[in-house]
């Protein structure tokens, strides 16, 4: 019997930020004893990955996505927001099928959640995927197929896949994921928040 030919996943780490709204780089905070940045590294499904790029302006989480196996992307202009980091990510991961684009600041990410959007992605390889709270609220990380790609990379500033999404929005298929997986800390208050919860 035939294998259909499996299809050649990325993904992109979004680890450039300054983390302004944070106070600081928000990517070095701890959550329970271990830095963002490394939480995220942590729960990426490598083996079902073809090329995982790690885009950041840090010495120390390049390192660390190198020393994992992942492709280090040095982002030395992260003022020029978020459209800079994705046109780095994909040009880094050549030619695959799909990316995945994830944030570093989603401590209680799980890889699971990640593993069911690959696996959606799989079974609806024309689609984008996103994960999406029970209220209706969507969130990272979000898989792209390569169709999207020129759209990516002409985003602008600090303008980010979310665009593409609405532009694009019957594309859409979207994965349960819990409220606390897919929160995102933008202040020190906010991981507050969800260390007490």
């Amino acid at each position: 019997m035939d294998q259909m030919k499996k299809r050649r996943l990325g993904c992109v780490v979004m680890a450039a930020g300054s983390g302004k709204r944070f106070g600081g780089d928000k990517l070095f905070a701890t959550f329970r004893g271990v830095p963002l940045y490394r939480r995220t590294l942590d729960i990426i499904p490598a083996d079902a990955l073809e090329r995982v790029a790690v885009v950041s302006g840090e010495e120390e989480i390049l390192s660390a996505g190198e020393a994992m196996g992942f492709f280090p992307v040095r982002n030395d202009q992260p003022e020029e927001g978020v459209s800079r980091t994705i046109r780095l990510g994909l040009e880094a991961l050549g030619e695959v099928d799909a990316a995945l684009f994830m944030v570093a600041d989603q401590p209680r990410l799980r890889r699971e959640t990640v593993e069911r959007i690959l696996a959606a992605g799989e079974d609806h390889p024309e689609k984008i995927i996103a994960p999406v709270r029970a209220d209706g609220q969507q969130g990272n990380p979000c898989l792209f197929p390569a169709a999207f790609f020129p759209a990516l990379r002409s985003l602008e500033g600090d303008r980010g896949g979310r665009r593409v999404i609405t532009a694009h929005s019957e594309a859409l298929f979207t994965v349960p994921a819990s409220e606390d997986e897919l929160f995102d800390t933008d202040s020190r208050e906010d991981l507050k928040k969800l260390e007490e919860r």
